[in-house]
């Protein structure tokens, strides 16, 4: 197989994960021993494990341990497609409620999805199905001081972009004083909860919701035209509709890959939220 350089385990991986790809090696059928691989690779058998092990991660492989040669998995069921994110988003907060310990970051343009997503969680709290101990909330909204990308209006700034930048800061405070308040209610329940906002200095071209470390949930907003009415009448606005944005969803879980696209997504939040970002106050 490699002449006179041994492979490594990621190499080794890599041909296993080819055999299994072309159909040598088919769902349900035995791997040789780690005594037999090794051999046939000409390496040690701790890097036949490591190659088995990140197989496994993948969810090529099942039943890999020292005692027994491990089986090519079954096809995992394809996951969910995704979904709207005022239906997506609710599933996934009220599984994260269920946690001791609940940490929820979120970046998005207002609070439009989180309100009523959290509806169920707030009601199991409240009748005693569910008690977290504690409930970390943290949010990032654009702040009222930059020149929003959206909504704006289509002919360009002027008069027309004040009243659309009254009306997006009126709904993004209100909604953000119900989800704070919404959030600080369940104090009386005895669990300590925290609710923290900061300003971005851009728009967000995604939301991106972080439930307890463990899952990423993200939308791309989807900019169209399309009219509104403000204090100063009716306007051609280039807008976003969040809530029938398509929610993807990336669970530590799942294998390296959405393990890893949860990591640096709680990565570029964490910066964001400990540099260029500040204090916001819903006035």
């Amino acid at each position: 197989m490699n002449g006179s350089r041994r492979l490594s385990p990621q190499e080794i991986a890599d041909v296993l994960r080819d055999r299994i790809r072309t159909g040598d090696l088919r769902a349900g059928d035995r791997l040789p021993t780690q005594a037999e691989l090794a051999e046939e690779f000409g390496v040690e058998r701790g890097s036949v494990r490591q190659a088995l092990r990140a197989l496994q991660e993948d969810g090529l492989l099942s039943n890999v341990s020292k005692g027994s040669p491990p089986r090519v998995a079954e096809p995992a069921p394809a996951r969910d497609e995704p979904r709207p994110t005022m239906v997506a988003l609710a599933p996934s907060l009220t599984k994260a409620f269920a946690a001791r310990h609940v940490r929820i970051d979120a970046a998005c343009l207002t609070a439009e999805s989180l309100i009523p997503s959290l509806g169920e969680p707030l009601r199991l709290i409240h009748s005693g199905e569910i008690r977290p101990e504690k409930i970390d909330f943290r949010v990032l909204l654009p702040s009222r001081d930059i020149d929003l990308a959206f909504p704006a209006p289509v002919e360009g700034r002027g008069d027309g972009d004040d009243a659309v930048r009254r009306r997006w800061l009126a709904v993004r405070n209100a909604q953000g004083h119900v989800l704070r308040h919404n959030l600080l209610t369940l104090r009386t329940q005895g669990i300590d909860v925290t609710v923290t906002f900061r300003a971005l200095p851009f728009t967000p071209p995604v939301k991106l919701y972080l439930l307890n470390g463990e899952q990423a949930l993200i939308a791309y907003y989807m900019v169209t035209r399309r009219a509104a009415a403000t204090d100063s009448g009716a306007l051609d606005l280039y807008d976003v509709r969040g809530t029938e944005s398509l929610l993807f969803s990336f669970e530590k879980a799942a294998g390296q890959r959405d393990a890893a696209f949860v990591d640096e997504s709680q990565k570029w939040f964490d910066a964001l939220w400990e540099t260029v970002t500040t204090d916001l106050t819903l006035s």
